[in-house]
């Protein structure tokens, strides 16, 4: 009984570390474009530095089947993308102001977020 306590307390740290208290690591882009690889449930990277007032374009590569990986919505711009399997899809980004905004798939599963300084 004592084992199970142990485990299911294990879980729970680890749930919320994954969903709250993790922050991936972020990747600068530079003024080439950045690609960002759409896989096994996850944006690669998934934190991307950029700057200030300068427009971007990110680059997205589906290699996850799933369907929740389809597209790619920007709430903040209100952009969306389609995203089909193994073929790259350019997405502009107007000049932003410093700040974070978040990226994700339709249903909020896939996350990232444009870190802009």
């Amino acid at each position: 009984m004592l084992t199970i306590n142990i485990v299911g307390i294990l879980l729970i740290i680890l749930i919320v570390w994954w969903f709250w208290l993790y922050k991936p690591e972020e990747v600068s882009a530079s003024s080439e474009q950045i690609t960002v690889l759409v896989e096994n449930g996850t944006y690669q990277p998934a934190r991307i530095k950029l700057l200030s007032g300068q427009a971007t374009v990110v680059r997205f590569l589906r290699k996850d089947a799933s369907p929740c990986a389809a597209s790619v919505l920007v709430p903040d711009f209100e952009i969306s993308k389609d995203l089909p399997l193994n073929k790259g899809v350019l997405m502009e980004l107007p000049a932003m102001e410093k700040g974070e905004h978040d990226f994700h798939c339709q249903m909020q599963m896939y996350r990232g977020t444009f870190v802009v300084e």
